[in-house]
């Protein structure tokens, strides 16, 4: 699994990369991690508010922090994220 962490590296975004983390470390999943830090990149996944949360090159949620739980939800469903993921209609 690839995981990225898009943001300019403010704390919520270093938040972002901890919870998700740590959702990993629970599920036991074996995953790469990446920041993307340059906005032309991030604008790139049709993110306009960070931080937001790639994963295997789909956005699963931007614009907030979301609880190590969801992340575990969110890495382990194989549907698109829903219309509640925080993205403002940027990965629904």
């Amino acid at each position: 699994m690839n995981v990225k962490i898009l943001g300019g590296g403010c704390a919520n975004c270093d938040k972002l990369e901890k919870v998700t983390r740590e959702a990993v470390t629970s599920l036991g999943i074996d995953a790469t991690f990446e920041k993307i830090t340059d906005f032309g990149a991030i604008m790139a996944y049709g993110v306009m508010t960070t931080p937001a949360l790639v994963v295997d090159e789909q956005v699963k949620v931007a614009g907030r922090v979301p609880s190590a739980a969801e992340v575990e939800k969110l890495l382990t469903s194989t549907s698109a994220p829903d219309a509640d993921c925080g993205c403002g209609g940027c990965c629904c």
